[in-house]
């Protein structure tokens, strides 16, 4: 019997060249890709965006009686700030978003586990979310007002079903794309369900939830604007919807200025916790 040693055996293996071999070098290692992160990139957009909006103020080019000046705006903010209004309705706001968002992640998330774990409750829970997604929220309203009122639980309502269906559509997905090697790999070393569910199934999922979840926050947002002009006693939706009825314009934009930033900061907190969750994949985004 012929022995190979060690020398022999790496002679014949295929040489693989290292990953760094494989790097571009030089001024163009990164430009297939979006390159490096820009410090505040966030902001630029919206700098832009405000950068127009005060160049067309200063210039004549906008209408003031159509889009106030940002300086008026401000202004505006600022005496809602001293009365207390815009503080007291942002909390109301705040709060009704919160709690619909925190159930409506919540039932996603616990739906696309039955349906994503289980062929029959893929049965039972696919159709009805799917149903949903494909009527508008605005067109449930009247319903829920008959069915619970004018009240908070129908405000509450109303974000919460609106915010589950991305949840649920995208955690969901991210299941059923789980690697079946995986699975057979717990199969094979006798993980229980809970440990295949707590191990892999979770862990797989986690990309699709924060897409889901990004999806959700501005969702919650949107919902909100629409409930709270119906019958509403406070919130932010209810102060524009006063000041269209007196025709105060510069108040209605400093509500749609509060809920864009309201919806850009909370976006970059899903983000941040999405980076520091997937801290293990490599991707463009890094």
């Amino acid at each position: 019997m012929v022995t190979l040693d060690a020398t022999v055996l790496r002679r014949l293996r295929p040489q693989t060249p290292p990953v760094a071999a494989l790097a571009p070098r030089g001024r163009g290692a990164r430009r297939l890709g979006p390159g490096r992160p820009i410090p505040f990139g966030f902001a630029v957009g919206p700098g832009l965006l405000v950068g127009a909006w005060i160049l067309g103020s200063a210039t004549g080019a906008l209408d003031p009686e159509t889009l106030p000046a940002p300086w008026t705006v401000a202004a505006t903010a600022g005496e809602l700030i001293a009365d207390g209004r815009l503080q007291s309705n942002l909390l109301t706001s705040l709060q009704r978003a919160v709690l619909g968002l925190a159930l409506g992640v919540l039932i996603g998330v616990v739906l696309a586990l039955v349906a994503g774990l289980s062929r029959i409750g893929e049965a039972v829970v696919d159709g009805p979310v799917q149903i949903k997604r494909a009527i508008p929220t605005l067109a449930l309203i009247p319903l829920f007002i008959v069915w619970f009122g004018i009240g908070e639980e129908m405000k509450l309502i109303v974000i919460t079903t609106s915010v589950l269906v991305p949840v649920y559509l995208n955690t969901h997905a991210s299941l059923r794309s789980v690697d079946a090697r995986y699975v057979e790999l717990a199969e094979t070393v006798g993980l229980s369900r809970w440990g295949f569910v707590r191990r892999i199934a979770l862990p797989g999922s986690l990309p699709g939830f924060f897409l889901g979840l990004r999806l959700a926050v501005t969702i919650s947002w949107l919902a909100l604007v629409v409930v709270e002009q119906v019958n509403a006693t406070s919130g932010i939706g209810y102060l524009m919807t006063q000041a269209r009825t007196y025709g105060q314009i510069d108040v209605i934009v400093v509500g749609l200025v509060i809920y864009g930033l309201l919806g850009l900061f909370g976006d970059l907190a899903v983000r941040a916790a999405e980076r520091k969750a997937l801290a293990w994949r490599q991707t463009l985004s890094d």
